[in-house]
């Protein structure tokens, strides 16, 4: 088993000293990765199921933050928790991702990417939020083009994106991951047939979590998957080998305090009961 650190910014807050204190932090007990959400835009009146969004929540965009922690750390992976893809456009987002992977030696291997579920976001970007599971699609593919093509240039054309004879180096440092995440059919439908791993969402019941699982594995069509779950910061060993036996890979957490001295206790908590049993 595998564990990542979720930083969710809008509620740690963007103090760069702490953001970096986190990262090393957890770093030094032994954790894998280290997560960063995204929303680009947020407006009055926004909504995830029940749950309104103050539209004043400060998120740092994913991919700058992560160079600034690949800049203050030496092991961990980076990963992102979700980045919203359809609101970027593949050829500018692969050479953003491409650039950090390069700069932290071959970290950015944790790229989770998933739909937004605000129309109002998608309405910022002049997409259509029908259709953004099909430009997600296509973003997938143009990215992986572009980062495994050569100097002779990719061809590309699709519904949204048509490209001829595009060159983008540097290249990632070897295969770069692209994991889906989200809460229905069909993005697990999707990690099974583009991705490298399913990151559902944390608000399904047991049933529908195993049953999207199933669903990302027949996809898959026997290429092995990774499955990262959402976890508790109190989750103990027990609980980490019962999701363990149902093929849970990477548990990723986030601290429940606000004072930076008591999220690194719970952090220190957390790895010493669960991170050498895993190893």
């Amino acid at each position: 088993m595998k564990f990542g650190i979720s930083y969710s910014t809008p509620y740690y807050g963007v103090d760069p000293d702490n953001l970096v204190s986190h990262a090393r932090h957890a770093e030094e007990c032994g954790f894998e990765s280290f997560y960063v959400p995204e929303h680009v835009v947020l407006y009055p009146g926004a909504t995830l199921g029940r749950w309104e969004i103050p539209p004043t929540l400060p998120y740092l965009d994913p991919i700058d933050c992560l160079g600034f922690v690949a800049a203050s750390t030496r092991r961990i992976l980076l990963g992102t928790g979700v980045l919203v893809l359809p609101y970027h456009h593949p050829v500018v987002l692969a050479k953003r991702l491409a650039t950090v992977d390069v700069l932290s030696k071959g970290r950015m291997r944790l790229l989770t990417v998933g739909l937004g579920g605000l129309p109002g976001e998608a309405a910022a970007f002049g997409v259509d939020y029908r259709s953004r599971g099909r430009r997600a699609d296509e973003a997938i593919d143009l990215m992986r083009l572009l980062w495994d093509g050569g100097a002779e240039g990719v061809r590309f054309a699709g519904e949204f994106f048509d490209v001829t004879g595009l060159v983008q180096y540097p290249k990632p440092l070897g295969r770069l991951p692209v994991h889906v995440g989200g809460s229905s059919r069909a993005a697990a439908r999707r990690a099974g047939l583009r991705g490298d791993g399913y990151f559902p969402g944390g608000a399904l019941d047991a049933a529908e979590r195993a049953a999207q699982w199933e669903i990302a594995q027949a996809a898959a069509a026997g290429r092995t998957l990774e499955y990262t779950r959402s976890g508790s910061i109190d989750m103990t060993a027990e609980q980490v080998a019962e999701w363990a036996a149902q093929g849970v890979t990477r548990i990723v957490v986030g601290v429940s305090a606000t004072d930076p001295g008591e999220q690194r206790e719970e952090m220190a908590a957390f790895a010493e009961r669960n991170i050498p049993a895993a190893e």
